[in-house]
């Protein structure tokens, strides 16, 4: 197995057992952590870069501020994706969290649709639709709006958008978000310390710890995407990214016995179908590209 495909299966086997480590520090209050995330996100970020001595993009940052400013949405957008995950974990939401990120590839879908004017296949229809029927049916069913699914699958779906025509790539891009969010965050965690509600350093050292590895633990998993998906095929990267959500998904019912009842399945029986037929829909068509480019250049 190649390098780039053991970066990409790293990174969402690392994504996929997250939730152990976030609830770790789930007596912390969700918005303290993100926080932490936040401000040791640059510094673990900014280390690498040294180290690399990779600094020639800060001049086209100061020279483009409009690069900046796309920055900025990207960064207020993943910093409201990072707080409805943590809250997930620390409110025993793990299940749906999962299911955010199953339905996030249908999102991205729809998205490049309005936005990018991406025309969609006849399968690809059915399969967004098969999955609109499944969110739907939880929501009247099991009787409670999934709106941490949907917040995660959106963000990170609008994330992806912006990421995609942003200019930088993944770590400067990183670093440009985290420079952004690093100031508010380190007064706000000023500020818990000042009034005495700091849970860093007025805790035991592990939960400590813990808050300062939360740079790593964020930045880690998206290198290793960013090194394997340079190097391996986007239909491949399409099947490996449900790594992540089946872990997650397998961690809450199984260890952490979220319940699931049988409304539930039947609700992710109908994403999980929808996936099904997304994914090969995206085979064949991957497939059928290169036959066809096989044939021109011949």
């Amino acid at each position: 197995m190649d390098r780039g495909i053991l970066s990409a299966v790293g990174a969402y086997l690392l994504w996929g057992i997250l939730p152990v480590y976030w609830k770790l520090i789930d007596t912390i209050p969700a918005i303290e952590t993100l926080g932490h995330r936040m401000v040791w996100s640059l510094v673990f970020v900014v280390a690498i870069l040294t180290v690399q001595r990779r600094w020639e993009w800060v001049r086209a940052v100061r020279n483009q501020p409009r690069k900046y400013l796309i920055f900025l949405l990207s960064a207020v957008i993943l910093a409201c994706n990072w707080f409805t995950y943590i809250y997930a974990m620390n409110t025993g939401n793990i299940v749906e969290a999962s299911l955010g990120y199953f339905i996030n590839p249908l999102v991205s879908v729809l998205l490049g649709v309005i936005f990018l004017r991406e025309r969609l296949r006849p399968w690809q229809i059915v399969a967004v639709s098969i999955a609109g029927i499944g969110v739907f049916y939880l929501t009247f069913q099991y009787g409670d709006f999934p709106w941490i699914a949907l917040t995660l699958a959106l963000t990170f779906g609008f994330y992806g958008l912006i990421r995609k025509t942003a200019p930088l790539g993944s770590l400067t891009g990183l670093t440009v978000e985290m420079s952004i969010l690093f100031l508010p965050a380190l007064i706000f965690l000023f500020s818990l310390d000042w009034t005495g509600t700091a849970a860093f350093g007025h805790s035991d050292h592990m939960t400590t710890f813990l808050l300062a590895l939360t740079g790593v633990a964020t930045a880690m998993p998206l290198l290793l995407f960013a090194y394997g998906a340079k190097r391996v095929m986007l239909s491949t990267i399409g099947i490996l990214q449900y790594i992540a959500p089946s872990l997650q998904f397998f961690l809450g019912v199984v260890i952490y016995k979220e319940p699931f009842t049988t409304t539930r399945l039947i609700g992710f029986l109908f994403i999980w179908t929808a996936l099904a037929i997304y994914t090969l829909d995206r085979i064949v068509y991957q497939r059928s590209r290169k036959k066809v480019e096989s044939v021109v250049f011949e």
